[in-house]
């Protein structure tokens, strides 16, 4: 079956959906920023790619926007219009821009999508202030929802930010352990990425009013590809072409991260695994070929190889929970899972 999923879809091409919601979106996401205080404004529409640093209008690349696709495809799969999942998807987005913004300063990155990064041009207190500006107008443009669901909704989000915080929580902790387990790493990534795409995956059915089994169902389908999505992640952060995913090659290697194919090549690896995370416990400043090596590390212990396998499988899984859905928002959901395990950025 994983096989399957990985050869039913090109690699690299952008599902249709996503360009579609970007038009349906990107207008009310725009209006909701412009609510902001001027500082934040110009700061988060940068972020967003829209502006320059100096606030002239860019042609950039704002991000993929799988989140919103998620929100408006499950609209259209409980039977409402897409524009019901609207407001939902303009919520999804700002709490993954806050999110993206505060990571950034945390992580200490200084370029993100080809630019520079919020914190790295503005200081980390503007970036501090601008993530917890998009976050309260996210549950700001929820509740404003032409629905009678808003709080239902509501609630989704709010218990989909602390669970993305508490993977979070997890992410920075991890950095000061050497003994992290694979199971502590799937949980972390399941709240860091697999809270908010599954949050994504149902708010606008939650909107429209579907009954729970539906909610549930995707629900399910968007922790599954969350987990695809932060698997893939993982190996672009070691094995990623940065003329493609904007940052360096070996990363996450050089931040010296606990991610799901290091975790399992050190937990399951035998010699080459025993290997790396002896060079993980007391790594000294590494050149290119150093790192180079530690991939190869990597590599070799099976951690790249299993975290493809496991992509594809959650994928797989995630396509399964979706059987009862109609056709055609079926097959949106589905374009979009099967596009998170072949991107290259």
């Amino acid at each position: 079956m994983t096989t399957d999923v990985l050869t039913s879809a090109a690699a690299g091409v952008v599902p249709q959906v996503l360009g579609r919601t970007r038009d349906l979106v990107q207008p009310a996401l725009r209006a909701a920023v412009a609510r902001l205080d001027e500082s934040s404004r110009a700061i988060s529409a940068y972020h967003l790619g829209w502006t320059d640093a100096h606030g002239v209008p860019a042609q950039g690349n704002g991000g993929k926007a799988v989140r919103s696709a998620l929100a408006v495809a499950s609209a259209r799969a409980a039977g409402a219009p897409a524009e019901t999942g609207v407001p939902g998807a303009v919520a999804v987005e700002l709490v993954h821009n806050f999110s993206l913004v505060h990571d950034d300063l945390m992580d200490g990155d200084t370029e993100r999508r080809h630019r520079p990064t919020v914190w790295s041009l503005w200081g980390a207190a503007s970036a501090v202030l601008t993530g917890d500006a998009m976050l309260g107008l996210a549950q700001e443009v929820l509740l404003e929802a032409d629905s009678p669901h808003v709080v239902p909704a509501a609630r989704l989000l709010a218990g989909t930010t602390r669970r993305l915080i508490k993977g979070q929580v997890l992410d920075v902790a991890f950095e000061q352990r050497d003994d992290v387990t694979l199971a502590e790493c799937v949980e972390m990534a399941g709240g860091k990425t697999g809270a908010l795409l599954s949050g994504s995956a149902a708010i606008g059915a939650v909107l429209a009013g579907a009954p729970a089994e539906a909610v549930e169902a995707l629900a399910v389908f968007g922790e599954e590809i969350g987990l695809a999505f932060q698997l893939v992640d993982d190996v672009l952060g070691i094995w990623g072409d940065p003329a493609a995913t904007g940052k360096p090659v070996y990363s996450d290697l050089r931040a010296g991260k606990k991610s799901l194919p290091i975790t399992y090549a050190t937990t399951h690896g035998g010699a080459a695994g025993r290997e790396l995370a002896g060079w993980l416990a007391a790594p000294d400043p590494a050149d290119e070929a150093e790192l180079a090596r530690v991939a190869a590390l990597v590599a070799a212990a099976g951690g790249r190889e299993w975290a493809t396998a496991e992509a594809a499988r959650h994928v797989a899984t995630a396509e399964q929970a979706l059987s009862a859905l109609p056709p055609q928002p079926r097959a949106e959901l589905t374009d979009i899972a099967r596009f998170i395990v072949h991107r290259e950025a």
